[in-house]
């Protein structure tokens, strides 16, 4: 029997393990942490993060062929592939502070690798890592093998939270590189063996170490750089009368552009973008490329941009002022279907709002009040270090409460932002909303969710990023 073993059961390691242990069911798979709360989660009725479908699939292998464990080193000493699935965050000090990403955790991973490894085993990358990674982890390993025999293969992740069940059910793609010699295509081939079980062999693409890495910074890039790309639409689209949900549609329907990742919003989110994208822009730097730098540097640019014009669009639209007036804000995780918060544009939103001595009331279905506290008091990048790592905050924002649901977090409010397009934003009443407000009742759409028209028969000041303003809007432009 197969044994697997992936070390760090986050986001990316536990929906990914307890799907190759439902479609192989001959293949044994521990997912391992030090964290004790979170392996705690996962053993229990209330995992630790949500995902449509994962409680299920977690359920039907969990104690037959999927274990979850705190006990790293048995499980990493009796696997024959062991996935490195631990956090990458972006450096906050030293060399590359702000843009490389900091490998601490990796190469502690992959010295117990090499400390506690009895047999020859395969490594895979599964974090997001920069280029080049693979070949200061071979170099950890094999200056401290003992003899063992270690292959390293970058296996990316591709999964977008909210439909990763979905993702690794029947992925597009599913990237193997490795090294092109004799024992590096043997290592490809039994990672291929696992995966060929359930997704089409066409699929699977192979290919060297370092494709294999860049593809997904690049992945990620692309996509990040086609928000942008609608984004920057959308600042022209109010600035000329024009509606950027028509001239998307448009641009969609070209074939070589097509219609995905072309929603104009308040900014992207997400654990990935940005850190790739500044991981890339410090590869290109060290590689003596400025040039293809400041380019990819545009991209996050513009994302910051289109947050602080949201916020000059809520105070100028408001008479220039927020002070003491409750803004409620429905959303706080950075898309849809999901409960996590990383770099979720509500954060940059909220804590310019609260720099206005706002009072925020926010409602999402997903995400704790800790939680939402916690994303507002800390520093940049920290979220993205392990939780026992993360400074603890003493404070709690006094200006920002949790509602139990939109109405409550909407009663009394002078304005509502929506920040995240769940479902359940579309469907509701918005007259008795309307009723329960101050007047005039403001609604900032940053994800184009709501029927403006329908709310402005209601009567409120509608906001629609990208679309025709308000007369309302026009007369109190907002400030650069």
């Amino acid at each position: 029997m197969v044994k697997i073993c992936c070390i760090g059961a986050g986001y990316v390691g536990g929906p990914t393990m307890a799907v190759i242990a439902l479609k192989c069911p001959s293949v044994e798979v521990a997912v391992v942490d030090i964290s004790v709360p979170r392996i705690t989660a996962w053993n229990s009725d209330q995992l630790p993060i949500y995902e449509p479908g994962l409680d299920d699939v977690v359920k039907q292998c969990r104690g037959k062929n999927l274990f979850f464990s705190t006990d790293v080193e048995k499980h990493v000493r009796e696997a024959d592939i062991v996935f490195v699935s631990v956090n990458t965050p972006t450096k906050t000090r030293g060399l590359g502070a702000g843009k490389a990403a900091d490998l601490t955790y990796w190469e502690s991973a992959a010295r117990m690798i090499a400390d506690v490894s009895v047999s020859d085993k395969i490594v895979v990358e599964k974090s997001t890592v920069p280029v080049k990674t693979a070949e200061a982890i071979e170099k950890i390993l094999t200056h401290n093998s003992k003899g063992i025999k270690f292959q390293i293969l970058s296996n990316p992740e591709f999964l977008a939270e909210g439909t990763a069940i979905e993702d690794l059910f029947k992925p597009d793609r599913v990237l193997i590189g490795g090294r092109e010699t004799p024992e590096g295509f043997a290592a490809v081939k039994a990672l291929k063996d696992i995966y060929s079980q359930w997704v089409p062999e066409e699929r699977i693409l192979t290919t060297n170490l370092w494709s294999a890495e860049l593809s997904k910074l690049a992945a990620n890039a692309f996509l990040a750089q086609r928000i942008s790309s609608v984004n920057a639409m959308s600042a022209l689209c109010e600035a000329t009368g024009a509606n950027v949900t028509e001239v998307s549609y448009a641009v969609g329907k070209d074939s070589r552009i097509g219609p995905k990742f072309l929603n104009s919003s308040v900014g992207f989110g997400g654990s990935c973008f940005q850190k790739d994208i500044l991981n890339l822009v410090y590869i290109c730097e060290c590689n003596g490329l400025p040039e293809v730098a400041e380019y990819w540097k545009q991209v996050i640019k513009i994302n910051d941009y289109q947050k602080t014009r949201f916020v000059n669009r809520i105070v100028s639209s408001m008479f220039n002022t927020v002070s003491n007036k409750k803004i409620a804000v429905l959303g706080f995780a950075f898309k849809k279907d999901t409960g996590d918060t990383r770099e979720t544009p509500a954060i940059d939103v909220c804590k310019g709002l609260i720099g206005d001595k706002a009072h925020i009331s926010i409602y999402d279905p997903q995400v704790t009040e800790e939680q939402i506290q916690r994303d507002l008091t800390m520093n940049k990048f920290d979220w993205d270090h392990p939780l026992h790592l993360q400074p603890m905050s003493p404070t709690t924002v006094k200006q920002v409460s949790v509602a139990w649901d939109a109405y409550a977090a909407t009663k009394d409010a002078h304005g509502i932002c929506i920040l995240t397009e769940w479902d359940e934003f579309k469907k509701l009443d918005y007259e008795k909303i309307f009723e329960n407000m101050q007047k005039p009742a403001f609604v900032f759409d940053g994800r184009n969710v709501v029927d403006a028209e329908k709310l402005r028969k209601i009567g409120f000041i509608v906001y629609s990023i990208g679309k025709p303003l308000d007369q309302w809007l026009k007369d109190m432009p907002a400030l650069a």
